[in-house]
């Protein structure tokens, strides 16, 4: 006979597990795609989205007695981009949909769509490694490059682009801009201003009207750097097609009964001027990325 007093232990067989909550991944909303020019690939053109730039003419001045005969050419360049697809497949058996908690099925659907706007992002931001780069690996990020990406974007010979301008930057390039303006905290007192306002928030401030924007899906490198970009809105071109769909195909052959469940979106991204450094409407961002210390 086994004799002492009973615990939950003891009687660890007859303890039922009961799902309290569940819960997905967490993952940083992609901003990519909201930053940039969006244009819809309409039905029945073709495979490709086509935009055609006219070059600039030049005028003379002409005296009174002086007959114009010098005529301009016109001339065009055709700006293509052509969107690809991308999908994701996934497939539940009738028997998980009939046994697992219900508050876990329930997450199940946001899973893949969340898998496409993470890749769309990730998509953009690989636009970002085109651009020329005004910093480089294990530099500190000031504000200073940010503010010589702008004005080269802006003001450059060639063709100008207009506003809005955006940064896109992962939270370790942000928090050097923070060091930046926040450096003296501590050995002088704080008035009320930009400083304290990043002491309490963090960097979110625009520099030299380039709107600042955080996002932690930019990759850092074994070297601890990250790429992240300087560009104006103009700059960078989303084409889409269908907007994003999915269907549902049954797999009755399969354990007894099963959905196949797949999600597709159609887009690409493209810079619309070369990477030239005298036009280009993109900046690389390349800087530390290293884990913050203090």
């Amino acid at each position: 006979m086994t004799t002492g007093n009973t615990y939950t232990g003891s009687l660890s067989d007859s303890l039922p597990t009961i799902i309290s909550a569940s819960r997905i991944t967490s993952e940083y909303e992609g901003i990519v795609s909201q930053l940039v020019e969006r244009q819809r690939l309409g039905e029945g053109i073709g495979n490709t989205w086509n935009e055609i730039t006219l070059g600039q003419l030049t005028a003379q001045n002409v005296s009174e007695s002086e007959e114009l005969d010098n005529p301009q050419l016109i001339s065009d360049t055709n700006f293509a981009v052509t969107p690809t697809i991308v999908g994701i497949q996934t497939v539940l058996t009738d028997k998980v949909r009939h046994r697992i908690d219900k508050k876990v099925y329930a997450k199940i659907g946001q899973l893949a769509q969340n898998a496409i706007q993470r890749k769309k992002d990730q998509d953009g931001i690989v636009v970002f490694d085109g651009g020329t780069s005004l910093s480089g690996a294990g530099t500190t990020l000031t504000s200073g490059i940010i503010s010589a990406a702008k004005a080269r974007i802006a003001g450059n010979s060639t063709e100008g682009a207009k506003g809005p301008y955006r940064a896109v930057l992962h939270q370790y390039q942000l928090k050097d801009l923070a060091d930046e303006l926040t450096g003296g905290v501590g050995s002088v007192p704080l008035p009320d201003g930009p400083s304290a306002t990043v002491f309490r928030e963090g960097f979110k401030m625009p520099i030299s009207n380039v709107e600042v924007y955080e996002d932690n899906n930019i990759t850092i490198d074994s070297s601890s750097d990250a790429k992240g970009g300087v560009f104006a809105k103009q700059g960078i071109v989303l084409v889409e097609g269908r907007p994003a769909w999915a269907e549902t195909k049954r797999e009755p052959q399969l354990g007894g009964g099963a959905d196949s469940i797949f999600h597709w979106d159609e887009y690409a991204y493209a810079e619309r001027l070369a990477a030239a450094t005298t036009s280009a409407w993109l900046f690389e961002v390349y800087s530390d990325a290293t884990v913050p210390t203090g």
